[in-house]
């Protein structure tokens, strides 16, 4: 008999690359869409950059990325597992990993809905202006699709433990001083990302200071209750920090 699984393994290469202001996981949305400020630049590569490839792509408003985990270190040491722990859960609640989207998957893929803003094929490379991203800088994209409202949106489908947190959001408060440090056209953004709690499901730990890095500047915050308070803003110049905790897993 066929061995069906090499028989249909598929090997694929990346499209293009995106840029964006996400330098480590720690501080990602856990989905697109949640920050609409937050923009990315799609970048073709090579054979990819035609303008014929883009033809018609202006009429649509959304797109779908398909991308690679490429930062999930874990799954090319340890592989994956059947099970995932959620974040938003608390970090002890486990699922099937096909019920999550967590990039520790038996193939790291994941799909990302954003706004597509502008197109830019008449230049060298080829390039896509899209917001609503939830994406790391550098993230492969493997492949493109038009979103289709008739065809990709059910609003009568089912949330599951995802209804649970989806209205979950923090009151953000970011001292003017602190504020003006980061550039202005970054500033409802990097707001905006705070308030969806990017912190680990299970830290619960007022007096412990988190840090993210966000367009180049590492911003220092706490929790406590339902209020983030930026502690401090560091500029992209300063001495690099020690890495932070990790989310790891999106969903």
């Amino acid at each position: 008999m066929t061995d069906r699984t090499e028989q249909h393994s598929l090997r694929i290469e990346p499209i293009a690359y995106i840029r964006t202001d996400f330098a480590e996981k720690f501080g990602l949305p856990r989905q697109s869409g949640l920050v609409p400020e937050l923009t990315g630049e799609i970048v073709f590569t090579g054979a990819y950059s035609q303008p014929d490839a883009v033809r018609g792509l202006s009429d649509f408003s959304h797109l779908w990325l398909i991308f690679g985990f490429h930062a999930a270190t874990k799954h090319s040491k340890a592989g994956w597992s059947a099970t995932v722990r959620p974040p938003r859960l608390g970090g002890n609640t486990r699922v099937g990993v096909f019920a999550s989207r967590a990039p520790y998957r038996p193939n790291p893929l994941g799909l990302s809905c954003v706004r597509l803003e502008a197109v830019y094929a008449s230049e060298q490379p080829v390039r896509l202006l899209v917001s609503g991203i939830d994406l790391m800088d550098g993230t492969p994209i493997y492949d493109i699709k038009p979103y289709i409202p008739v065809a990709d949106c059910h609003p009568e489908a089912s949330e599951g433990y995802t209804a649970q947190t989806r209205t979950h959001r923090l009151t953000v408060q970011f001292p003017a001083a602190l504020l003006e440090q980061i550039p202005e056209e970054k500033r409802a953004a990097a707001q905006g990302l705070l308030a969806q709690d990017i912190r680990p499901g299970y830290a619960d730990d007022p007096s412990r200071v988190y840090g993210a890095v966000f367009a180049g500047y590492d911003i220092r915050f706490t929790v406590s209750g339902e209020v983030l308070t930026v502690t401090d803003v560091i500029p992209p110049e300063a001495t690099p920090r020690k890495e932070h905790p990790q989310n790891g897993e999106t969903l």
